[in-house]
């Protein structure tokens, strides 16, 4: 009879190995057995005997292994556990306490606990207790995966071990698309909805993330803290939670074996002290005996001496009572005192669930503690590389001030210069608004006699339109609009005007690259 060990070589397969063993030793066990239930069923259900039975040779399986197993198939069956059917069963066990392998596929083959199931339901109960106790599958179903290259989504069957997550095509397990490894560097963290899929969350391990979308936000929930505790007992070193819940029975099994015992023990001295009471009541009574034979042959002589005699026996008899009914009492209390020690068990059993759930939160606690630790660290060291980038930029800005420095010296010099310019710039301006100003009196007065002389000479026009450039009569008769500057209007004519414009443009590009 062999179990499951999840540290064995991967390129072994154990469970090909374990059916080898079960095909050389079911024939002569199973030969003449008429079953309601497959052979691969029984061989499931052999599994599941040398999973749940004792470490001893031959191997059995005790009654509180048999009820466990029961119960998570009557589950699995979706059938209410029924405590007569246990009941009566016990009452046909009243000779042994413990079965065999082939007496517990027995039982599950007659059908004795699914008594109104079909077959089927009744196969698929069985394999999914097997799934869960010998293939350690700690919770299986469909999930929406994102794809690594295409980023696109899949439906994947997804199937948890205690060290890796496996997703296959569908739930028939025949074409497995991937396995995702679970060490003690990975986590598994809520996110939030984007994309369209919702209830998202991600599987962080040391070479990649896996993204993954379940139905609806209670099964999300399942399946990250179901991942969580995987994680958590590997970074403990602990066993799957199947083998450590067995280990735990185990442990109270042996722990009330030697309860017993210690108990049995002690009935047996106070039984032994007991018949050493009786026997002296018997001693007793048989000195009374004599004592009234010798005072029935002296009963004239020593009838005083034999009520005597008698008086002091019922006393010693009166006692001996007394003590009997203490020790009856002792031995009420005894058991007494038993069942509040098995109470006390109960509610140290609770206790100790709570503590594991206690001890579940204070190792998330430390989880997020760590997580903002690194948050910390990682910002601390952006600060510093920051840090190191304003330095460098202030070294920089250093440098470029010493530079400005000396820039600053020459553009000093030449504000100088170009405010000279500027000063002799504005006398010229100045000296130009004076001109300006003659020029439109002259202009003014040059109208006035042109609207008198305007058909006397032509002559006239023409000195008076080369006058130095400065001013250009209006033909008579023409009515178009007059060009209107600074000084006045028809101050210039249109070249005039355009070649002052060029020089001016010409004159604010120098100004501007000297000023870069």
């Amino acid at each position: 009879m062999l179990c499951l060990d999840s540290q064995l070589r991967v390129d072994f397969d154990v469970l090909e190995f374990i059916r080898m063993c079960w095909t050389l030793c079911c024939k002569k066990n199973m030969c003449n057995k008429q079953l309601l239930i497959t052979d691969d069923d029984a061989f499931k259900v052999w599994c599941i005997f040398n999973f749940l039975s004792e470490d001893k040779y031959p191997l059995v399986i005790v009654t509180e292994e048999i009820e466990y197993f029961l119960r998570k198939l009557m589950e699995t069956m979706g059938s209410e556990w029924c405590e007569e059917k246990v009941a009566d069963y016990r009452l046909q066990l009243n000779t042994k306490s413990c079965l065999t392998a082939w007496e517990l596929v027995e039982m599950v083959g007659m059908g004795y606990f699914s008594k109104g199931m079909n077959h089927q339901t009744l196969s698929l109960g069985i394999d999914e207790v097997f799934q869960e106790l010998i293939l350690d599958m700690l919770k299986q179903g469909y999930m929406m995966k994102k794809g690594q290259r295409r980023k696109n989504w899949n439906e994947r069957w997804f199937v948890l071990r205690p060290n890796s997550l496996s997703y296959y095509d569908s739930e028939d397990l025949v074409e497995k698309k991937g396995n995702i490894i679970l060490d003690q560097n990975c986590f598994v963290e809520s996110l939030p909805d984007k994309d369209g899929k919702k209830c998202l969350f991600i599987i962080k391990c040391s070479n990649r993330s896996f993204e993954v979308s379940a139905s609806d936000k209670k099964k999300k929930q399942e399946w990250i803290q179901v991942i969580q505790t995987c994680i958590q007992l590997i970074r403990s070193g602990l066993p799957s939670p199947h083998r450590e819940a067995r280990q735990r029975r185990r442990e109270l099994r042996r722990q009330q074996l030697a309860e017993e015992v210690d108990l049995v023990e002690k009935m047996k001295q106070l039984q032994v002290a007991n018949e050493h009471k009786q026997r002296q009541l018997e001693a007793m009574r048989e000195k009374i005996k004599d004592a009234a034979a010798k005072a029935a042959l002296e009963e004239d002589t020593r009838m005083k001496t034999q009520s005597d005699l008698q008086d002091r026996y019922r006393l010693d008899l009166e006692r001996e009572k007394m003590v009997r009914q203490q020790m009856e009492e002792q031995v009420a209390q005894k058991s007494s005192e038993l069942e509040q020690y098995l109470q006390r068990v109960r509610e140290l059993e609770d206790m100790y669930h709570r503590l594991e759930d206690a001890l579940e939160d204070e190792r998330q606690a430390k989880q997020d503690e760590e997580a903002m630790r690194k948050l910390q660290s990682r910002l601390l060291e952006e600060e510093a590389a920051k840090r190191a980038e304003l330095e460098l930029i202030h070294l920089r800005q250093q440098g470029a001030l010493s530079r400005t420095e000396a820039e600053k010296q020459v553009l000093v010099s030449e504000r100088l210069a170009k405010e000279r310019e500027l000063q002799v710039a504005v006398l010229q301006l100045e000296t130009l608004e004076k001109e300006r100003q003659g020029a439109l009196e002259q202009y003014e007065e040059v109208s006035r006699n042109l609207r008198r002389a305007a058909n006397k000479t032509k002559t006239w026009k023409d000195k008076v339109a080369k006058h130095e450039g400065l001013v250009r009569l209006i033909q008579p008769g023409h009515k178009g609009p007059q060009r209107i500057t600074n000084w006045g209007p028809a101050s210039f004519t249109d070249a005039e005007l355009e070649m002052r414009k060029k020089s001016w443009q010409e004159r604010k590009m120098n100004s501007h690259q000297d000023k870069c």
